[in-house]
Parts: structure tokens; sequence; C-alpha cells
């Protein structure tokens, strides 16, 4: 039986590593794809007994694995159906302009997603809005208001071509 080391979540690594066997992965796959689920269902797919495979679900969410169980909603069916790509470009790279640009980011309507990233840009955004215009007043009423901002560039998604909740774990 093969198995893979895993770090627990929020703890150092020298503290705390898991065994995931083939079972455990298999668990965490189907969760990804289905967490409504119920145990008994998820038992039967992954050839364990019930309580078994309620245990080893516990045990998995107790070492982080599983941060938490969602439901994902349809973007256009709630009035989110634009989907905006933007770069965001500081005018300076100080600790306290990261952490200024990113208090304000959290808070921007519709963002889904920042990340810090190299290269061109220092920030980048993954913003839902219902339509152009709804963009158009979130740019100007938000966006270049955002602290130490020198740059923004916004890409609208024409199409999606894939997205996908699930990780893949050849951890």
């Amino acid at each position: 039986m093969r198995t893979i080391k895993v770090r627990a979540k929020n703890v150092p690594q020298s503290d705390v590593s898991a065994e995931l066997d083939r079972t455990d992965k298999a668990i965490l796959r189907q969760l990804q794809r289905d967490a409504s689920l119920s145990n008994v269902a998820l038992a039967e797919k992954v050839h364990l007994s019930p309580p078994a495979c309620l245990r080893r679900v516990e045990r998995l969410k107790r070492l982080g694995l599983i941060d938490g169980i969602v439901a994902l909603l349809n973007p256009q069916a709630v009035g989110a159906g634009m989907l905006v790509m933007i770069g965001v470009v500081l005018d300076r790279s100080t600790p306290e302009s990261f952490a200024e640009f990113e208090k304000a980011a959290a808070k921007v309507s519709g963002c889904m997603e920042c990340h810090v990233v190299t290269g061109e840009f220092d920030y980048f955004m993954l913003v839902r809005t219902r339509d152009n215009d709804s963009f158009n007043r979130l740019h100007a009423e938000q966006l270049l208001y955002l602290p130490g901002v020198r740059q923004v560039r916004s890409f609208m998604v024409l199409r999606n071509v894939l997205s996908t909740t699930e990780l893949p774990l050849a951890l």
C-alpha cells in the first residue's frame, strides 16, 4: 500500500505529519467532486463501512486536509456572470504598502481572490460582477481608490475554458 506524507494545516512539519493511504485519497477525491454525499454513500464509494468512513473524514478534518465544505453557486444564476482578472502594480514595495493594499482589496465588492505574484504585476485579483456596467461602477468607485496603486489592468474573461475546485492529490 502506497502512502503519501502530508503536513497538517497550521502545524509545523516537524510536529505532525500524516499518512495518507489510497482510501484517504479516495475520500478526498469524492468529497471534492460532491461534498453533499451522505456518509453512507461516501462509504460505499470508497469501500468502507459507514463508521470507518466517518472516522477517516473526521481525522482528515482534524489534520487540516479538509478546510471546509461549501456549495458552489452558479455565477450567472446569482447575477455575477462576468469574471474579470485584474493586474495591480503598486507604486512602492514596502511591507506597509502591501498590508494597506491587501486590507483594502479584501473589501472590494465581488473580489473572489487576490494573490501576490511575481513578474510585471504585484497582485492579481479575480472579481465577479453582473456585467460591463457594474464593472465600470466598481472600477470607478472602488478599484481607482485602492491605496498605493500605480496601475490597474483589467482583463475581461470572454469564455471559461476550465475552472475547477478539485486539487490534484499527488501530494
